[in-house]
C-alpha cells in the first residue's frame, strides 16, 4: 500500500514540483509550491465541489432531520430507519461527503512529504523521471527574501486566519435554544477555533513552505466556497411574479 501510494500519488507530484522548478523564470521553489498548489485545487475542483454541495444540502435540512430525531428519540431503531427514510426521499447520501475529505487528505499527505523532499533537496533525484532534470540544488529563497525552510510566524498567522475564514463560510450559526444542546451544532462551532488554532501551531513549527501552501490552498477554498454557495441560493420570486404565474 506504502509503494502504490508513492509511485501512483507522491511520485507524480514531487516530479510536478521540480518540473514546475525547472521551468518558472527565477526558479523560486515558492512559485512553484503556489503554482502546484493551484493545479492540484482544479484537479480537485469536482470532488471538492460534491463535498461542499452536500455539506450545504445537509445544513439545510437539518431543522427536518432533528423533527425527526426529536419524534423517534424515545426509538433509536424508529428513529434509524426514519432517517434513512427521508435521506432516501430528498436523494443524499449523509457519507457522500466523506470520501471527497479522504482523497484531499491523501492528496494533503502527498503534497506535504513532496514539498518536505523539495525543501530538503539531495542531489540522488532517485524519484525523478527520466524526463525532469535533475537541479544541482534548490533555492529556498522565497522572492529572496523569506526561508522556506523555516517556521515563519506571519505566514503561520496569515494561514490560520485564512482557516478562520473558511472554516466560518461552512458552519451554519448556532441558532436558539435547542442547538445549545446539540452535539453535532457544539463541534462544528468548536472547530471555528480548533482548525485555526492547529494551523497556527502547525505553521511555527513546520517550514514556511508548507504555511505558503497551505495559505494558497485555502484562499482557493475559500473562492470556490463562496462561488459554490452563491451559484446554489435560488433568489426568491415576488409576490406579484407568483401571483402572474398562478394566473
Amino acid at each position: 500500500m506504502i509503494q502504490l501510494f508513492h509511485q501512483i500519488i507522491y511520485q507524480p507530484i514531487y516530479n510536478s514540483l521540480i518540473f514546475l522548478y525547472n521551468i518558472l523564470p527565477g526558479h523560486d521553489l515558492g512559485v512553484s509550491i503556489i503554482v502546484l498548489t493551484v493545479l492540484i485545487r482544479f484537479i480537485l475542483y469536482p470532488i471538492a465541489k460534491k463535498q461542499i454541495e452536500s455539506q450545504k444540502k445537509l445544513q439545510e435540512l437539518q431543522p427536518e432531520i432533528k423533527k425527526l430525531q426529536e419524534k423517534h428519540k424515545g426509538d433509536k431503531e424508529k428513529q434509524g430507519k426514519a432517517l434513512m427514510a427521508f435521506y432516501k426521499e430528498k436523494k443524499i447520501n449523509p457519507a457522500s461527503g466523506c470520501l471527497p475529505l479522504v482523497i484531499q487528505i491523501v492528496f494533503f499527505i502527498a503534497l506535504y512529504q513532496a514539498f518536505i523532499a523539495g525543501l530538503n533537496f539531495s542531489s540522488g533525484c532517485r524519484d525523478l523521471y527520466s524526463f525532469v532534470s535533475c537541479p544541482e540544488q534548490i533555492r529556498s529563497n522565497f522572492f529572496g527574501l523569506l526561508d522556506l525552510t523555516k517556521p515563519s510566524f506571519a505566514l503561520a498567522v496569515v494561514a490560520a486566519a485564512g482557516q478562520f475564514i473558511q472554516t466560518k463560510m461552512m458552519v451554519p450559526p448556532a441558532s436558539g435554544s435547542s442547538s445549545k444542546g446539540d452535539f453535532s451544532n457544539i463541534m462544528n462551532q468548536q472547530m471555528v477555533y480548533l482548525g485555526p488554532l492547529m494551523t497556527l501551531f502547525i505553521g511555527m513549527k513546520f517550514p514556511a513552505g508548507l504555511a505558503v501552501y497551505w495559505i494558497v490552498n485555502t484562499l482557493f477554498a475559500i473562492g470556490q466556497q463562496y462561488l459554490i454557495m452563491k451559484k446554489a441560493k435560488v433568489p426568491e420570486q415576488p409576490a406579484e411574479h407568483k401571483a402572474f404565474y398562478r394566473d
